[in-house]
């Protein structure tokens, strides 16, 4: 689904933009190039060594036992036993999880066998911050319906593109390990990779972008946040309904136009939700551009079959409303086991519960650091929008997995 994305979900692993010639992210990795021209991104895997390992003290897995998962024996992990096996329908290739996956197969959805299970065969470790902390941000996202076409008209004037065909993408694990799951995007200019074009470079009239429009949708706030959001449904003037999900990215990083807005001093900080942005926009018509231009990163779709289940997220396999969660894989091991323990949107009423790591997203960056699924419609989206909550994480992992392991 890859939001927020991208929204990602963006999003879904951390995209980066090409950075020859000019920096563009402080963590951006360079494309090759000639042994005597300088790095000019930092760290450049090309130009410098790669980092050391990590401390014991800064890795973001830390041992725990099962007493400190508050409210852990609360939930109804019955709800939760769809999520497991659909993970496990792809955990399943590692060796490490093949048995406790093969057992999970046999247990019933049921909260006292399932815990029972758990505590049998897994081990908790508290997700932890660099500084040792264990306190990240939780905030939610959803499956919006959008009024579209599959043609312009004078009701449906804002496209929704497919990916361009100049959309230079390289995997970067294939030759640096230490960069599993990275990708550079950009775009050839001769035999230079340079930057993929930002969004405010991708405009109507860009050459790139023409025979690219999959839909035409009524309205560019709500267009915008399906981008944020990295999948939705599209409703069409005969009634039917077409799912489009998260196909690329332009390779520019997420920047939060709710940000911009409140040190613009146009919305206080509280106002800053979903709806607040969206109302906000609504009533500013004319620097509409302006406001989706300060972020640069720009999604691109592919038409979804259609179907009941949830949206697919990077994981490839279709998101639980209330069960899976969106996460940084480089702290949290994509497809595994985690107990949240947060709040529910806009208030201190509690919302502990396993969920599963089943996405990524361009703004979900950190280890203690989660997007939660709420589902599909208005009062997903009502739910979403709100809730930038404080919270706490614990990964489980089979008990013979280390985390180092299942972090590779």
């Amino acid at each position: 689904m890859l939001p927020r994305h991208l929204a990602p979900a963006l999003g879904g692993a951390l995209l980066l933009a090409a950075c020859a010639g000019a920096p563009t992210s402080p963590t951006a990795p360079t494309a090759p190039a000639a042994a005597a021209a300088p790095c000019v991104c930092a760290p450049c895997p090309v130009c410098a060594p790669p980092p050391a390992a990590p401390s014991a003290a800064a890795r973001p897995l830390q041992p725990a036992r099962w007493e400190e998962l508050r409210g852990w024996q609360e939930d109804d992990l019955g709800e939760a036993h769809g999520a497991l096996l659909a993970s496990c329908s792809v955990l399943t290739r590692q060796p490490a999880w093949r048995e406790a996956c093969e057992a999970a197969r046999a247990q019933p959805a049921e909260a006292a066998a399932l815990r029972e299970f758990f505590e049998a065969r897994f081990r908790p470790w508290r997700v932890s911050n660099p500084d040792g902390s264990s306190e990240g941000l939780v905030t939610g996202y959803y499956e919006p319906l959008l009024r579209g076409s599959r043609v312009r008209g004078k009701a449906f004037a804002h496209a929704l593109y497919g990916v361009p065909d100049d959309l230079l993408v390289v995997d970067l694990g294939g030759l640096y390990p230490e960069l599993k799951s990275l990708r550079l995007r950009g775009r050839l200019d001769g035999r230079r990779v340079v930057p993929y074009w930002s969004r405010a470079e991708l405009t109507p009239d860009s050459p790139v972008l023409a025979g690219k429009a999959l839909f035409w949708v009524a309205d560019p706030v709500e267009l915008f946040f399906l981008q944020v959001q990295g999948s939705g449904r599209i409703e069409l003037p005969d009634g039917r309904r077409v799912r489009v999900g998260y196909a690329e990215q332009n390779g520019h990083p997420y920047r939060s136009i709710g940000r911009w807005l409140v040190e613009q001093g146009e919305l206080k900080l509280e106002e800053a939700s979903m709806q607040g942005i969206q109302a906000w926009a609504r009533a500013h018509p004319a620097r509409l551009a302006e406001l989706l231009n300060t972020n640069p990163s720009f999604v691109f779709f592919r038409e979804l079959p259609d179907g009941e289940g949830g949206p697919p997220g990077a994981l490839g396999v279709p998101l639980t409303p209330g069960r899976s969660i969106a996460v940084d894989p480089r702290a949290v091991p994509l497809g595994a086991p985690v107990f949240l323990a947060t709040t529910r949107p806009g208030s201190e009423q509690p919302l502990r519960r396993l969920v599963l790591a089943q996405d990524t997203g361009g703004a979900i960056k950190g280890a203690v650091r989660a997007d939660f699924f709420w589902g599909f419609g208005a009062e997903a989206g009502r739910l979403a929008g709100r809730m930038r909550q404080k919270g706490e994480m614990w990964v489980l992992l089979p008990r013979e997995l280390e985390p180092e392991q299942a972090l590779r």
